[in-house]
């Protein structure tokens, strides 16, 4: 059954419910940011915090709210021509605003540095240190063809990271099943105002604003 996604807070993904489950649901809204959008500054302007923000990610929350009101009217119908023909629109568009509302989450002006704990325990232990656990994920951001996005991941049947890139707005959880723990978005709209087309510039730069204490409490979160 085709799923929408269900949220507690600004922060983290919590659940999926089916759409129809809901008859009077709440719309989507786009999530306020935990910074200014010139507290990332100098490894993200202000000026691409706040396209990225209140113009992209708004547009997908704004698309996805029209997709699902024509999806719930298709259900009433028993239409399910227009049921499927909505799918691309329900997964771009729904991907974007899951992926987006992780994103913001996954940065902080006082990010940074390295994890701890046993976030960093699983790195060493999976990809054998930190250093090479950041250049295996900057390399598989840089090699996404087009647009997309560069995930550390947690498979739970294994459990253990992964290292992932996903085309376009594909969240991650609902085409590869790996709960995500951090997202780097490489869409030239994440970048380009600042950086142009170097994409290797950007990843460089962002590593300076990861918010590792968000990646280690959905860590911690999704081994319970």
């Amino acid at each position: 059954m085709l799923c929408r996604l269900a949220t507690s807070g600004r922060s983290s993904t919590k659940f999926i419910v089916p759409l129809a489950c809901s008859a009077s649901r709440q719309k989507h809204t786009l999530p306020d940011l935990p910074y200014d959008y010139g507290a990332l500054v100098p490894h993200i302007s202000a000026e691409i915090m706040q396209l990225h923000h209140s113009k992209h990610h708004a547009t997908y929350v704004n698309n996805l709210n029209v997709a699902e009101e024509k999806y719930k009217e298709a259900l009433a119908k028993g239409d399910v021509t227009t049921q499927v023909s909505l799918q691309p629109a329900l997964r771009f568009n729904g991907g974007g605003h899951i992926n987006h509302t992780i994103f913001w989450t996954n940065l902080s002006p006082s990010g940074g540095g390295e994890p701890q704990g046993e976030l960093l325990e699983a790195i060493k232990r999976d990809f054998g240190s930190f250093a090479s656990f950041k250049e295996k994920l900057t390399a598989v951001s840089v090699g996404v063809q087009g647009s997309g996005w560069g995930w550390l991941g947690f498979n739970k049947e294994q459990g253990r990271l992964q290292i992932a890139a996903c085309a376009n707005q594909d969240p991650l959880q609902g085409t590869t099943g790996l709960v995500p723990l951090l997202g780097i978005d490489v869409w030239e709209h994440a970048y380009y105002l600042q950086y142009k087309n170097v994409r290797p510039d950007y990843l460089k730069a962002i590593w300076n604003v990861i918010n590792w204490e968000n990646v280690s409490s959905r860590y911690a979160a999704c081994r319970k």
